[in-house]
């Protein structure tokens, strides 16, 4: 653990600032994070509709994103808004890295109040609260019992992991999903189920230690510090610990001047020197919470990123790639194409021949998975050399919401194949796609993956799927992209970005008109295989909703 950096005092940041206003009282501050325990440790938590909506049954399932609510705010989950846009450019690379800010302060300071009332002002697209409550280290059992009397210090920097904290804020930093520990206050230790965190536009990170590692600071672009008078912290502490975590008030206090008292003076408060701007008295102070949300977007407008206007002009006019595989176009085939194209297609026969064609393009895509040489002896008691999986297993993962109906094909050809899902809709306002949920089985890193989407225009989506499942650690070779119907365009995007990926597909059209929705092309696909409501301008809903 490094101590603070001496040339950081040589001269204020040009941000640094004091603003002070007169604050009435403050409820006890939140230590804990927002980022509290999911039910799956692979999912992210789903965009709730706003209060006193219904969904209409029959309404389509993967309507475009709605700019409101803008954010999603509860008491057990991580403040999310209207979904994560792209992390990542046309190269399939990332593009630049997150805004990373720092909150420190004493403990009950305010700092997590401070950064959901930076979360609100901001209205960004994508916003992670990282807290370091989550990283103190594992107590041994002699500090375990130490704890229970009120006798460890946990306001001593060697009570924090700050290994963990640098590589998971990195990995953040860089859109890679991570791994947080959950910390049990009531018994001091971390539970066993960890949870998933996943990269952001922003990640602020607070806690009492935030400025305390060298290389900790160096990872964060913009740093404030929250100064609030020491009789308010123990006021709050108090009030906190008694009724969130059942210590005593003699407990408390005795902590407080023991260990909480002497490490704020002696590590906490000296690092206000190295924060760019410090926020007096907390949350009331909006002056100073006006100058850090506009100084967070004007760092924001420089890492705007248009993956699908560069998707439309990139790596076109080549041929197609090698790692794209088309179904041989029998008059079976041929025939079926014309039956699901026909706008005149009765919804029964469009649903029976999209599966049959779903189930040949899955037998097709198997086809090209590792086999190796296997002997069986035949009920004849001869010997018999055939081929079997060389792989570990097989996971489907579909594009929310055309990708499930490929489902049941697969599970029809694939024993006990597990399956993931993921949502990509359209920003209505930016029209570029955003990942709202996800859900992806433990250890999918060993599989091969096969991912499922019916159409493919300029390739956004799958992309952007691809690059949920590489976050996953899923060797890019693992992954088979599957569509009914391509557009040239989306399968030069893929390949481009993504040059080891199998495409696989039943047929290519050639061109993606001004909406960005294939020509001739198949039409809503998830409108006419669900039969929900049309979209009033005729497009492509699936091409629009999942940006192809």
């Amino acid at each position: 653990m490094a101590a603070p950096p001496a040339s950081a005092d040589a001269a204020p940041s040009p941000l640094q600032s004091t603003v002070a206003l007169d604050v009435p009282g403050h409820p006890a501050e939140q230590n804990e994070t927002a980022c509290e325990d999911r039910s799956n440790a692979g999912s992210l938590d789903r965009l709730l509709p706003p209060v006193g909506t219904r969904r209409s049954p029959r309404k389509r399932t993967t309507s475009q994103c709605k700019s409101e609510p803008p954010l999603l705010r509860t008491s057990k989950r991580t403040i999310y808004t209207a979904g994560r846009p792209p992390w990542y450019n046309e190269h399939g690379t990332q593009s630049k890295e997150a805004f990373a800010i720092g909150l420190g302060g004493g403990s009950a300071s305010g700092k997590t109040t401070v950064a959901r009332m930076i979360i609100e002002a901001l209205d960004v697209p994508w916003v992670v609260l990282l807290s370091m409550d989550s990283f103190y280290k594992v107590l041994t059992q002699q500090q375990q019992e130490q704890a229970a009397c009120n006798n460890f210090n946990f306001d001593h920097p060697d009570a924090f992991d700050f290994d963990l904290i640098i590589s998971t804020l990195k990995k953040l930093k860089q859109g890679r999903s991570v791994q947080v520990p959950i910390y049990d206050f009531t018994t001091h230790s971390r539970k066993k189920d960890w949870k998933t965190l996943y990269g952001a536009n922003v990640i602020i990170f607070e806690g009492i230690m935030a400025f305390a590692d060298k290389t900790l600071l160096e990872l964060l672009d913009m740093k404030i510090f929250v100064d609030t008078d020491s009789d308010i912290r123990l006021v709050r502490r108090l009030r906190r610990d008694i009724s969130e975590r059942g210590r005593d008030i003699e407990g408390v206090i005795k902590q407080y001047n023991k260990f909480v008292k002497p490490a704020f003076d002696q590590y906490i408060q000296p690092t206000m020197r190295l924060a760019d701007i410090v926020v007096p008295r907390g949350s009331g102070n909006t002056v100073a919470i006006d100058l850090i949300v506009q100084h967070v977007h004007s760092q924001l407008e420089e890492r705007e990123l248009s993956v699908r206007a560069a998707l439309a002009s990139a790596h076109q006019c080549h041929p197609l790639p090698q790692t794209l595989s088309v179904l041989k176009s029998t008059p079976q085939v041929r025939g079926m194409h014309t039956i699901i194209r026909d706008k005149e297609t009765s919804r029964d026969e469009f649903i029976f021949y999209s599966k049959r064609l779903m189930r040949l393009l899955i037998e097709h895509a198997l086809s090209f998975l590792p086999f190796q040489d296997c002997t069986v002896q035949t009920p004849q008691g001869q010997d018999y050399v055939g081929k079997c999986y060389a792989g570990k297993q097989i996971t489907g993962v579909s594009i929310l919401r055309a990708g499930e109906t490929m489902e049941p094909a697969l599970r029809a050809v694939c024993k006990d194949v597990r399956i993931g899902t993921i949502l990509i809709q359209t920003n209505q306002l930016t029209g570029e796609p955003e990942l709202h949920y996800l859900r992806l089985p433990k250890d999918i890193s060993d599989d091969h993956v096969i991912l499922m989407d019916c159409t493919v225009s300029t390739g956004a989506a799958a992309m952007m799927a691809v690059r949920v499942l590489l976050d996953h650690d899923v060797p890019e070779e693992k992954i088979f992209l599957l569509s009914l119907l391509m557009a040239e365009m989306g399968v030069h995007s893929v390949a481009y970005a993504f040059p080891r990926v199998r495409i696989i597909t039943t047929a290519v059209d050639k061109r993606v008109n001004d909406l960005f929705r294939i020509i001739p092309g198949i039409g809503n696909f998830g409108d006419r295989y669900f039969g929900t409501d049309a979209v009033p301008d005729g497009s492509d809903e699936e091409e629009t909703a999942s940006v192809g």
